[in-house]
């Protein structure tokens, strides 16, 4: 007889405490729980403190407000939240993800409420790509054509369409999947955002497509304009990515991932992409103190 699926044991920060396992729990009544009425951000800790956390919070806060989304748990709670996670867990590298949602029908809007918001964090080990220590990223393009729409620049939780082409990555042993338009526009990654390396200048899709504003990415777009390397936005097709001289990923988990394999095509250019991945561990030891390892 196949028992009940054990419920996973970490703890998560939920409304301003901390519940373990099965008491991990949210009203059905929320929004987020019944409609995908949520914002997240995904970020990653080096030695117990999160990188780029203000603009984090800023996106956060900037996209609750756009949305109308009842204020959010402040940033100064939420930081707390994870220390408390980061004791609870025995952590250090990790990643954690920050919720919140429109709350329950019938609360005021813009009204200070914690209702809806939660904490969750898992160690890094598990959330690594095979590619991201591996020296290059496995790439393939999803079957299913993809329109981001008016909210694919906010970081929401309704991500079915995403999921599902992370699924076919799943199923083809790759790292990513490349989202296209009807059109043939390279958009962006599941997580992430594409970067194009054309005779030593930087292209990525520009926000007007619909991407989300990637942390990393702008970033990138900043280590570029210091280190003198050209870099613009510019449209991108499925041909451009296939004849440039590199092409590379952006997330804040990943953090800059050279792509190896496209489609089945060995893409061997990396100079630029390490050259940036060293300025971005730089500012990391910068902002988190000590050398990044890994």
């Amino acid at each position: 007889m196949t028992g009940k699926p054990a419920a996973p044991t970490r703890t998560l920060w939920i409304n301003g405490h901390l519940r373990r396992g099965e008491e991990a729990t949210l009203s059905l009544f929320d929004r987020g729980a019944r409609d995908g009425e949520g914002l997240f951000e995904t970020l990653r800790l080096y030695r117990g403190h999160p990188f780029a956390w203000d603009r984090h919070m800023e996106r956060l806060v900037l996209s609750a407000a756009v949305l109308g989304f009842p204020v959010p748990a402040s940033p100064v709670v939420l930081r707390k939240a994870v220390d408390e996670l980061l004791a609870a867990e025995g952590l250090s590298d990790a990643v954690a993800r920050i919720t919140v949602t429109r709350g329950i029908p019938g609360r005021a809007v813009g009204r200070a409420t914690l209702t809806g918001a939660w904490v969750e964090m898992e160690p890094l080990a598990g959330r690594l790509w095979r590619g991201t220590g591996g020296g290059g990223a496995s790439v393939i393009v999803s079957k299913r054509p993809f329109e981001p729409g008016p909210l694919g620049g906010h970081k929401t939780t309704s991500r079915l369409a995403y999921h599902l082409a992370r699924e076919e990555a799943r199923m083809a042993r790759a790292d990513e999947t490349l989202l296209v338009s009807p059109a043939g526009e390279v958009l962006e990654g599941t997580v992430s955002n594409v970067c194009a390396v054309v005779a030593g200048e930087v292209r990525t899709p520009p926000l007007a497509s619909g991407v989300l504003p990637g942390i990393t990415r702008g970033l990138v777009l900043g280590l570029c304009a210091a280190a003198g390397i050209p870099a613009i936005e510019r449209r991108l097709t499925l041909a451009d990515l296939e004849a440039a001289d590199e092409v590379f990923l952006t997330n804040a988990v990943q953090e800059i991932v050279p792509v190896a394999m496209l489609r089945g095509r060995t893409i061997a250019g990396r100079a630029v992409a390490e050259t940036l991945r060293s300025a971005y561990r730089a500012e990391v030891a910068r902002e988190c103190g000590g050398a990044v390892r890994g």
